[in-house]
């Protein structure tokens, strides 16, 4: 079993990173394979609906001049994610939610029934909003959300500093026991999984 946790920040070794290894260790500790997983500073794309990757039915985004089909790929080998991006405006990084969007929609064979939580930091305030805007795309795509004893949120400013956030360190273990947990009933085969229904969507325009 093993779990890709990205890190969405610009910062390679920034707060975000801290608390996404403080998952990665327990997770490990839990027996869990992990990889970490950083974005880099180069631009990422916004999805500009042209559709291409349905067309093409490879499971790809038609671009491939960003990280967004790496992802994709990893998680072709992998049981479960973490999505980590600090907050910026009260919303989550927009390199992050760009890969996000794009990765889910092409990639969306790769990522369908496994286990997902998302992991934002802050220096202050606006965590909760884009916790839950990289929290509901992951819902939309199937995949079980995993949960803590608080939302995935930990707090500091300056490089590091929220390794100091002990309730926010405490919750990224609580997350990664959590997910082990999950992840090693899925793989006892404990429970069947029910077939999905086909999907009949709506549209409220005639």
């Amino acid at each position: 079993m093993k779990v890709l946790l990205i890190n969405g920040s610009p910062r390679r070794e920034g707060n975000t990173s801290v608390a996404l290894r403080e998952a990665a260790m327990q997770l490990e500790k839990n027996g869990i394979e992990t990889e970490l997983f950083w974005i880099g500073t180069k631009p990422v794309r916004g999805c500009i609906a042209c559709g291409k990757c349905r067309e093409n039915g490879n499971n790809r985004c038609v671009f491939n001049d960003d990280v967004t089909n790496q992802v994709i790929e990893k998680m072709e080998s992998c049981d479960a994610i973490i999505l980590g991006a600090p907050v910026y405006y009260g919303q989550p990084a927009a390199q992050a939610q760009a890969m996000q969007q794009r990765m889910l929609y092409a990639g969306n064979k790769s990522f369908v029934g496994k286990p997902a939580a998302a992991v934002c930091v802050c220096r202050r305030g606006g965590a909760s909003a884009a916790f839950q805007t990289l929290q509901m795309p992951f819902q939309m795509c199937n995949m079980p959300i995993v949960t803590s004893q608080y939302w995935n949120i930990a707090y500091g400013r300056e490089e590091g500093q929220s390794a100091q956030d002990t309730e926010g360190m405490q919750t990224m273990r609580t997350l990664a026991n959590n997910m082990a947990v999950m992840l090693k009933m899925y793989a006892t085969g404990s429970a069947d999984k029910l077939p999905a229904e086909e999907w009949t969507p709506m549209h409220f325009i005639r």
